[in-house]
């Protein structure tokens, strides 16, 4: 296992808008209609999907897929099932019940996640297909591992954590940010428009996991990693130092039990100093951004 934790500082450069974003569907097993969209890069090196997390959706991720459009790779993200414009379309556009999950609950929802998956496979089958999943779905990522790590070539964890309990945060994640500001959501980002937009936005929302998901998909979440990995796939932990939601202990336990237990070989864990828990959306984005892009050229080769 490689396991090595980076300090950078900020940067300043910002991408240009290389492509438009598509809208496009699928029906699930359950016969939920899941919206996602699709960001093409011209000559494409490889593609990436993106699992968003808890109360929000996929669009929040423009500014990261322009990044990687603009370094050569496709993106695909789905709002998943009670989020975004899936949930909406689950309820009748009615926004108090966006974060149910649906006929089938948590498992149905990962099982539609890697419908996506097999979708980007389908359309681009000579091109490597990494997958960033950030803070609920990461933890849904790491679950998916455990069955089908060879569904992907490189894999992002971000905002994410052991999905051990005393390793993720039951609590208030604000509450050692709530000084900050009055939003309730300062918790998310050092960048104060970050937070003022997740408050203002009509579809995120903040919830309890346990109330939302109800007891039995609550204690699926958790798990570890497993000791049968049926692919030895690359592997970045990327958080911010001020997340809430794991922490640096959370996520160096996470990354030693995927090099020992998974016994996956290229573990890497960076953490950004300041940041919170959307280091997407922190003030160090572009950084955040470009040292991804690096990871990926350098792990991600043509499928042959």
């Amino acid at each position: 296992m490689t396991s090595r934790t980076h300090y950078a500082e900020p940067s300043k450069e910002a991408p240009v808008p290389t492509s438009v974003r598509t809208d496009h569907s699928y029906v699930d097993a359950e016969g939920v209609t899941i919206h996602y969209h699709r960001w093409d890069a011209q000559n494409p090196v490889g593609v990436v999907q993106i699992a968003h997390g808890l109360g929000e959706y996929a669009a929040r991720y423009e500014y990261l897929a322009q990044a990687l459009t603009a370094a050569g790779f496709t993106v695909y993200a789905d709002d998943h099932r009670g989020h975004g414009q899936t949930g909406l379309g689950q309820y009748g556009g009615d926004r108090s019940r966006l974060g149910r999950l649906g006929p089938g609950g948590l498992r149905a929802t990962i099982a539609a996640l890697r419908m996506l998956t097999a979708i980007a496979r389908d359309e681009h089958p000579d091109l490597p297909l990494a997958i960033i999943g950030h803070s609920w779905g990461s933890l849904m990522v790491q679950i998916i591992l455990n069955r089908h790590a060879s569904d992907y070539d490189a894999v992002i964890l971000t905002g994410t954590a052991h999905r051990l309990p005393g390793s993720m945060n039951a609590g208030q994640l604000n509450a050692r940010h709530k000084h900050l500001g009055d939003t309730g959501f300062e918790w998310l980002s050092r960048d104060p428009a970050v937070a003022a937009a997740f408050l203002a936005d009509p579809l995120t929302f903040y919830a309890d996991v346990l109330k939302l998901f109800g007891l039995a998909d609550g204690l699926r979440l958790f798990g570890v990693p497993s000791r049968h990995l049926d692919h030895d796939v690359p592997l970045l932990i990327a958080i911010g130092s001020e997340d809430p939601l794991g922490g640096e202990r959370s996520v160096r336990h996470l990354g030693a039990a995927y090099g020992k237990r998974s016994r996956l070989s290229d573990v890497e864990l960076a953490v950004f100093p300041g940041a919170r828990h959307e280091i997407f959306n922190e003030t160090n984005r572009d950084e955040v951004n470009a040292f991804v892009i690096d990871w990926l050229t350098s792990r991600l080769v043509p499928r042959g």
